[in-house]
């Protein structure tokens, strides 16, 4: 079973999201571009692992969420990794909650690591994935729109160091990215994450598809 733990957005940040994809499609570069449903903040890819170890992970996932109150995550840039000019990753950071993000996702590794499953490599970095490039073409197109949406390529302000993306790779890249830029394209998004859950992942041709194996609510007093 292929699962992974996330915060789920909400439907409303998930559409306004889907609509800078929809600026960013008029490029006409080969993306593939991450289904508005999907579209969420993962906080530990877990992988491929028998239902046994799953369910140690579901545990996992409630304990942590019972030491966490909930808490409001903004969304604070668009982003490209490595950089603009030669984009693979297309993300928004986090400006807000992205303190509180990242000690859930610590917690999580302490706790799933007790569970045999190993640690990531490399330090977590809040940030929700878009889309990913598969080939070059218009990809000249794609970097003039993410720099006309207020990118700077090479800036990594926003995390310090380059973001952990499931399935990259890559290490010492800088990223794109520009914080509080005037013309930021998701400034204004905000909600209130109450809970974390953990989704099974299958794989299709017309892409994964994400079902709800646990929801763990975060502790109200």
């Amino acid at each position: 079973m292929r699962t992974f733990i996330a915060i789920e957005l909400p439907s409303e940040i998930k559409a306004a999201l889907a609509n800078l994809q929809t600026q960013l499609k008029t490029a006409n570069a080969d993306v593939k571009w991450v289904l508005e449903k999907n579209i969420h903040i993962t906080l530990k890819f877990i992988g491929e692992r028998d239902e046994k170890k799953v369910n140690s992970c579901a545990e996992a996932l409630s304990k942590v969420a019972n030491n966490h109150n909930p808490f409001t995550i903004s969304l604070s840039n668009l982003g490209a990794f490595p950089n603009t000019t030669s984009p693979r990753v297309i993300w928004t950071g986090i400006l807000k909650g992205e303190s509180e993000t990242k000690k859930i996702a610590q917690e999580l590794e302490e706790e799933i690591c007790r569970a045999g499953i190993p640690k990531e490599s490399r330090e977590f970095s809040s940030h929700v994935t878009l889309g990913r490039t598969r080939s070059s073409i218009n990809l000249n197109k794609l970097s003039e729109i993410l720099n006309l949406l207020g990118i700077k390529s090479g800036d990594s302000s926003l995390f310090g160091k380059s973001p952990f993306i499931p399935g990259l790779e890559d290490k010492g890249f800088p990223i794109g990215g520009l914080r509080n830029a005037e013309n930021n394209p998701v400034g204004n998004l905000e909600f209130v994450v109450n809970k974390l859950v953990l989704f099974k992942s299958t794989l299709t041709p017309k892409g994964p598809v994400y079902e709800i194996y646990k929801e763990a609510s975060l502790k109200t007093t």
